[in-house]
């Protein structure tokens, strides 16, 4: 039996953090897997309310930093699935950053994540998911443009295994 679909608002999360002295690189700016672990979390997070139990990360399809993250940011990670296959799921996340002591500051895009998570049962093997149900424009485009990863990273890894199949040592 097919799990009942959910719409996007469904899973759709967010997670925060201060970023302190703990957090710096030699540059002074915030070490980069440091913002790939809150990505990390809440995408988790999301693809686990999503499927309705454990999920863990398969794939990063993309991280793309925009802006430095500096000490004393307040950083803010927004997740949501943009596409659900039979036990996959892709969820996207948007960073932004904003000084913890300045109200009003608008906060600023500091890096988008597309991770890939697969949703388990206790012994590990994959198990179903729930479909995705686009509730805006916005959630169908993050729909269309997760497909077409999609496609390419099972493209790219076709095209890797026949290499490695033709290769002669």
């Amino acid at each position: 039996m097919e799990p009942e679909p959910k719409p996007t608002s469904a899973a759709r999360t967010s997670l925060s953090r201060i970023m302190t002295s703990l957090d710096v690189n030699l540059l002074g700016t915030v070490h980069g897997g440091v913002v790939m672990k809150l990505v990390d979390d809440v995408a988790g997070a999301v693809a686990q309310r999503h499927s309705g139990g454990p999920a863990v990360t398969a794939a990063v399809d993309g991280m793309t930093f925009l802006e430095p993250v500096r000490v004393g940011d307040l950083v803010h990670a927004h997740a949501q699935v943009n596409w659900a296959g039979r036990t996959s799921m892709e969820v996207g996340v948007r960073v932004v950053a904003e000084p913890w002591d300045q109200a009003g500051v608008p906060p600023k895009h500091v890096a988008t994540a597309y991770l890939v998570f697969v949703a388990v049962k206790p012994d590990g093997s994959p198990r179903e998911v729930p479909p995705v149900v686009a509730e805006t424009e916005s959630d169908q485009r993050r729909g269309r443009e997760a497909r077409i990863r999609r496609r390419s990273r099972l493209a790219s890894r076709q095209e890797i295994m026949a290499s490695r199949e033709s290769r002669v040592d």
